[in-house]
This record gives structure tokens, sequence and C-alpha cells, in this order.
């Protein structure tokens, strides 16, 4: 068998009371369990001795000195103490008793009034009793904890729910206006390839050959258009399903720059002009050339489509370092103050261009290209006066 000891201070400024304790915890039967008592005048001592747990029960007496046994047992019992604490008294009060419960003593023992069977039963059932509370305790921490746990989760689900819903209704709004866009830019071109294709029919004769020319041009430039708006669409869907790749390699810039100045001077109006100022006949740069070429076909486009005829726009070019620095200017109408926060933003078109044709995704993709290569883009802008784009493209 097991032998378990069990440690009782008394607390008490009367030593007789200690000795005749002392006597009735020798009386005890031993039945497995062994009892051994200290006693302690001094209320600091005790104090230290309960805040310390150092002993499995208390017995304090109802008078101690100045103090008084009913408020250091309930302030015990407010500091936490989980060992059990039992009230001794000189007066078979009920009152006194009803005190020591509120007070939160475990059990009331009259002096003179218990004996050894008596004094191990009321510590045996107070310590039980003294168990009983802390696993009561630790339960309801344990269900607290699993409440706020559990609140935690249904917070986060319901956080999540809230911004799937809010997801799907900005995937609802932006097929809406997909749809609107895509029937507005499409309609464009199809009917100018529709008629200039009914008007060819008509031209059958040899010296109708420049009216027939003038038409088959309007057809490539229609068919051109909606080339552009597919591949901007194909753009941003692989862009944002995470299939677009990055694929460095070496480059001449100076030579990027000239070939997309000559392939979008058929986009020029009359007497529009792009002069490229560059920092010599060669800059040699690792990147991707696709993605960059994108990049500044997009800027560059935007450029002459919102400027007028007769102006002339600068495309410079600088390296510092490991960083590459392209301003793109242009003096068209500009980006009203109020709405340049959204200029990067999915179909978003100024208010001031929609008499331009465009799908509103352009510097969108812009961005999501930027922000693929590791670069930055700002730009600065004012309504009649003109845009220039800044960007920075590091050395990949």
């Amino acid at each position: 068998m097991i032998e378990q000891q069990i440690s009782i201070l008394l607390i008490d400024d009367d030593e007789e009371d200690y000795l005749i304790l002392r006597d009735v915890v020798e009386d005890i039967p031993f039945r497995g369990t062994r009892y051994t008592v200290e006693w302690t005048p001094d209320i600091k001592q005790a104090w230290e001795a309960v805040k310390s747990g150092s002993y499995d029960v208390y017995l304090v007496d109802y008078l101690l000195g100045v103090h008084d046994g009913l408020t250091f047992i309930r302030k015990a019992v407010e500091e936490g103490c989980i060992q059990p604490l039992i009230l001794l008294t000189g007066q078979n009060d009920p009152s006194i008793d009803e005190q020591a419960m509120l007070a939160g003593a475990a059990d009331y023992l009259v002096k003179g009034r218990f004996d050894a069977d008596q004094l191990e039963r009321a510590v045996r059932y107070s310590m039980q009793h003294a168990k009983n509370l802390y696993e009561i305790k630790l339960l309801n921490e344990y269900l607290e904890k699993r409440v706020e746990e559990r609140t935690r989760q249904l917070r986060e689900a319901y956080q999540q729910v809230k911004q799937a819903l809010e997801k799907e209704k900005e995937l609802n709004e932006l097929k809406s206006r997909f749809v609107a866009m895509a029937s507005h830019e499409f309609r464009t071109p199809l009917s100018a390839i529709l008629s200039s294709a009914s008007l060819i029919a008509r031209y059958d004769k040899t010296e109708q050959q420049p009216q027939r020319l003038k038409h088959v041009q309007r057809i490539q430039k229609s068919v051109q258009s909606l080339n552009a708006i597919l591949n901007e669409f194909l753009s941003l869907s692989k862009i944002e399903e995470g299939k677009e790749s990055v694929q460095p390699k070496s480059i001449d810039i100076v030579a990027l720059v000239a070939d997309l100045r000559e392939e979008l001077t058929p986009l020029c109006k009359e007497n529009q002009h792009i002069v490229c100022k560059m920092p010599g006949d060669t800059l040699a740069w690792t990147q991707d050339e696709r993605i960059l070429k994108n990049i500044l076909t997009n800027l560059l486009s935007n450029a002459l489509k919102y400027s007028e005829k007769d102006v002339e726009l600068q495309v410079q070019v600088d390296a510092a370092g490991e960083k590459l620095r392209i301003e793109v200017r242009d003096y068209g109408i500009g980006i009203p103050q109020e709405e340049q926060k959204y200029v990067f933003s999915r179909f978003f078109r100024a208010g001031n261009a929609s008499n331009v044709s465009g799908t509103g995704l352009g510097l969108h993709i812009v961005k999501k290209y930027v922000d693929l290569i590791g670069g930055d883009i700002a730009f600065q802008s004012r309504e009649n006066e003109g845009t220039v784009f800044y960007l920075t493209i590091p050395r990949l």
C-alpha cells in the first residue's frame, strides 16, 4: 500500500490550541494516511505559507489577535488558494458557520467538540471538495478556451464566407462590365469589317483598285484592333491564373525601343511622332523581352491614342547601376486628379476618355507585368496637359 502524507498548518495565536490539536491528530487511526500538524501564530508567515501552497490543509482560528480568520480565509480564496481552509472557533454559532461558508471556508469546526475521527473526516472531505473545485476550475478554463477557439474559428469562417460573397459579387460585377465593354469594343471593328467586305464586292473594275485597297486596309486595321483586345484578355487571364512566367535573357534596350517605334508608327495620327532619347547606340540588359515589350507597347499605344495630332511623344531611357529607368511622356488629354487612384484598376476608363475606344485593361495589365518582373511604375498627370509614366526595371 502506498502511504499518503497530509500536512496541516494551524494558524492560531494560542499555543495551547496547537497542543490540543496535535494530540487529536496523533489519535487519528492509520488507514494508509499519515497526518502531520505544524503551527504558526504569525499572520505574515501564515500568509506566505498559503501563497506558496506549502501545506495540504489550513486550520484558521476565528480570532487571530487584531486579525480575524474570516478575513484571512476570504483573502486567501480571492488570491487563488486551492488548498482547503477550515475555520476553527470556540463558539457553536450557526451564523459563524454561514459566514465561514460565504467567505470560502471548506468546513467549520468548534474547538473542544471534535475528536480524531471528526477531524480526519473534515480534512478528508475538505480536501476532496477542494480537489473537485480545482478540477471544475480547470474544466471551466478548458471550456472557456474551447469556446474562445470555436468563436475564433466561427469568426474566421464568417469572414471567409463574407469575403467569398464579396468576391463573388465583385466577379459578377466584373462579368457584367466585361460583357458590356466587350460587346461595345467588338461591335465597332466587326461592323467595319462587314461593311468594308460588302463594299469591296462592288468595286469589280480595274480602275476601282484604290477603293478596294482602302477597304482592305480598313479590314486589316479592324482585325488588328480585335486581335489587340483578345491579347489583352488572354494576357490578363494568364497573369491572374499564375500561368505567366518570367524568362530573362540578354536584350538590347535601344534596339527594342527602335523596333517598337517602327511597329507603332502606323497607329500615329497626323504629324504624331515618337521621339526616343537613348544613353547610347546599344544598351545590354537582362530581362524578359516579351513582358518588357508588352509593357512599353501598352504605354506607347495609350500615349498615341489619348493624344491629338501634331504632337510629339517622348521615350527616355537611362541606366543607373542595376536599375533601368524609362519615361513615356505624352501631351494628351491627361487623367483627372480625382480619378488617378483608379488608374491601374481593371476596366477603369477615365471620365474624359469616354469618346476613345478601349477596354480599360491596358494599364492594369502593365501594373501586373511590372510587378511580375520586380519593377516599379509611377506616373504624373494633369488633365488637358498630358501624362508621364516612370518605369524602374531591375536587371534579372
